[in-house]
């Protein structure tokens, strides 16, 4: 995986509508399940409850929660890409978040990216939305895509 370096505005929008590559695959833990878990106070048994999970969920055993797939887009999306010369960027949402198939602990996921759009904003703001899509290896559906907006202080 090659890290795009963004030198500027100008590097910024010249890439408009290219797709930036892929991560390497990592694997989901059960010990990352269950931090997040204890994070966020969901301990819904198709998470946490390995047993219970191997027998009873129609998954075949503990999944990730949708909301630990995507809080790993911040993380995996900085070994894709990065802004030089900002004074300042900040998450600003989603357009679209969908979470198209489940994650099973042990799975290995990577994250793709394809910057959709820059717009200059009033004030020096620069706004971009990046599609962030992260597969599951084997699988014939992304687990999670969503259109991210970043905006950039320049």
């Amino acid at each position: 995986m090659a890290k795009t370096i963004f030198h500027g505005l100008n590097d910024l929008k010249a890439a408009a509508g290219s797709h930036l590559g892929y991560t390497d695959y990592f694997t989901m833990t059960q010990e990352r399940v269950n931090q997040f878990a204890d994070a966020t106070g969901d301990h819904q048994w198709i998470h946490v409850d390995v047993e219970r999970a191997n027998t009873e969920s129609p998954f075949g055993g503990p999944i990730a929660h949708g909301y630990l797939t995507l809080s790993l887009i911040p993380w995996l999306g900085a070994q894709l890409m990065a802004v030089e010369g900002v004074k300042l960027g900040v998450n600003y949402g989603s357009n679209r978040i969908r979470f198209m198939s489940p994650v099973p602990v042990g799975a290995k996921l990577r994250l793709g990216a394809k910057l959709l759009s820059v717009e200059e904003l009033p004030g020096g703001w620069v706004q971009s939305i990046v599609e962030f899509t992260l597969e599951t290896e084997g699988s014939t559906k992304p687990s999670c895509v969503s259109e991210t907006i970043t905006r950039y202080l320049f």
